[in-house]
């Protein structure tokens, strides 16, 4: 059994989506991490929602495939998704990642290990970049907490073996939080694992973007389309 987990893990075909919005200087940092990454990804797809020429210019410069979808990031994941799936040979296991995220350098292999050890899926540990402050600490350790009994959402690299996505209620079409019916299929699973490596996250982000806001009113109920007015507000 061991030796059989051991070729699976080298054996996985495993496809990158990066969902895109204007996101060309994150992306042109965050393609070449990808390649450089030992045990690479063996496909990245970037979905771009602006159908920018100069988005297209960087994936071509990548090497990456570009593709163009409806600014809705769960419409431009699932496009990715399903053209990890079309690929041949097709993505044994899909890893959604934000452009404006760094992960891991052991990420790749993390992930391959976690499928091959029996995992249906699984996301990365969120951690901040830029400098440290007791803010940082404590979302991040609240985003810790809400993970082990709550949600997990996009921006900490979600993962999951394509058999597993295919079963799952996929990714809706709503404004924000695109990932959570999928993210609740594979915890109801058993087998949705925490992996201890971190992704860095913009902090930039979350403070223009006023995100704790946002991931407190969808978890009090209130609605995405009502969220992503929040999101788009100038206030941030």
């Amino acid at each position: 059994m061991v030796a059989d987990a051991h070729s699976l893990k080298h054996s996985l075909q495993l496809a990158v989506v990066v969902p895109t919005l204007d996101d060309d200087a994150a992306l042109a940092r965050l393609l070449p991490r990808l390649a450089q990454l030992p045990s690479p990804p063996d496909r990245v797809i970037v979905v771009d929602g602006a159908s920018s020429e100069a988005t297209a210019a960087i994936c071509r410069k990548s090497g990456c495939a570009w593709t163009a979808a409806r600014p809705v990031r769960g419409v431009q994941l699932a496009a990715g998704a399903d053209e990890a799936r079309a690929a041949t040979p097709a993505a044994d296991v899909l890893w959604f990642v934000h452009a404006d995220c760094e992960p891991h350098p052991r990420a790749a292999q993390a992930i391959r290990a976690a499928i091959g050890n029996g995992a249906l899926g699984g996301y990365f540990r969120f951690r901040f970049d830029g400098e440290r402050s007791r803010l940082k600490r404590f979302l991040e350790w609240w985003i810790a907490w809400r993970c082990r009994v709550g949600l997990v959402y996009g921006d900490q690299g979600i993962f999951v073996t394509r058999a597993a996505f295919d079963a799952s209620p996929g990714l809706t079409a709503e404004p924000l939080f695109e990932e959570v019916a999928l993210v609740r299929f594979l915890k109801r699973t058993g087998r949705f694992a925490a992996l201890a490596l971190p992704i860095v996250v913009s902090a930039r982000r979350w403070e223009r973007d006023g995100f704790l806001r946002l991931a407190l009113g969808f978890a009090l109920g209130v609605r995405s389309h009502t969220l992503a007015r929040w999101y788009r507000s100038p206030r941030y």
